[in-house]
């Protein structure tokens, strides 16, 4: 900081502004940007937060990482996992309302696909296909069948993926495929970090009767790397309460339909 700024308390203008030039390397940790700024841990938090909500950071385990159209690298599988677990929950409980006895469905690599996984002891008899190690380790011991794609083993997000998972794909019959996102745009629609991920998400959404989308909603308006199909593939978004009108009708627009806690 300049000497000007370290001789005063920060404006939170000023504080934000630090931070985003700071995030420009890619994400850092909460520790690192107080230090930076020479106040609190607590004061960052919340200062991490009013940008969240601009859409201009997203927070993630212990730090937060740039979202302005530019991604940092792709937060691990458990810093994802425990990034906005609670709306992640509540987005898992409202999809499970999707989801009936004797159902073929296909669940994908998301954390917050992972939550709906958990919670299908109270369905019986389904049949489970799967990209997701993660997913298929909750499944195993339960009595539902399980399939699981084959494919290239991506470590950051514990899936399998890439034109090899085609061949089981078309064998396939899905009628109701959940599938999680790190991005999402109204021309876009949904993104990820990884082309072979985004390719073999776009054969799902190919195979499936209906398409789920389960995501919360700091990812909206969010574009990431790779983008995977149509806007016009997704039939059903389940976010939370954080969906800005415009989005909510612009999405009802496209006859899409959208589920919150609120709805």
């Amino acid at each position: 900081m300049t000497p000007e700024l370290t001789a005063r308390k920060l404006l939170s203008p000023e504080r934000e502004k630090l931070i985003l030039d700071s995030l420009k390397g890619g994400i850092r940790t909460i520790a690192e940007l107080s230090s930076r700024l020479a106040v609190s841990e607590a004061t960052v938090r919340r200062d991490l937060q009013a940008l969240e909500r601009q859409g201009r950071v997203r927070r993630v385990h212990g730090g937060a990482e740039p979202v302005n159209g530019h991604p940092g690298p792709e937060p691990l599988f458990a810093e994802k996992a425990s990034f906005r677990a609670g709306e992640k929950n509540l987005i898992a409980e409202l999809a499970l309302n999707y989801i009936d006895d004797n159902d073929a469905i296909f669940l994908d690599g998301g954390s917050t696909v992972l939550a709906l996984a958990r919670r299908l002891n109270t369905r019986h008899n389904l049949t489970i296909i799967t990209n997701s190690l993660m997913a298929a380790s909750e499944l195993m011991e339960t009595p539902h069948r399980l399939i699981l794609l084959g494919g290239e083993f991506r470590a950051r997000s514990r899936t399998l993926v890439g034109p090899l998972t085609g061949r089981i794909l078309s064998s396939l019959t899905i009628q109701k495929a959940f599938l999680g996102t790190m991005g999402f745009t109204l021309e876009d629609g949904i993104s990820t970090s990884d082309p072979n991920e985004a390719y073999t998400k776009e054969l799902v959404m190919r195979h499936a009767r209906k398409v789920i989308l389960l995501l919360d909603s700091s990812k909206l308006g969010v574009p990431s790397f790779a983008a995977s199909g149509e806007i016009s593939d997704i039939d059903v978004i389940v976010t939370d309460d954080g969906v800005p009108d415009k989005v909510a009708a612009a999405l009802r627009k496209r006859h899409i339909e959208l589920v919150t806690p609120g709805s």
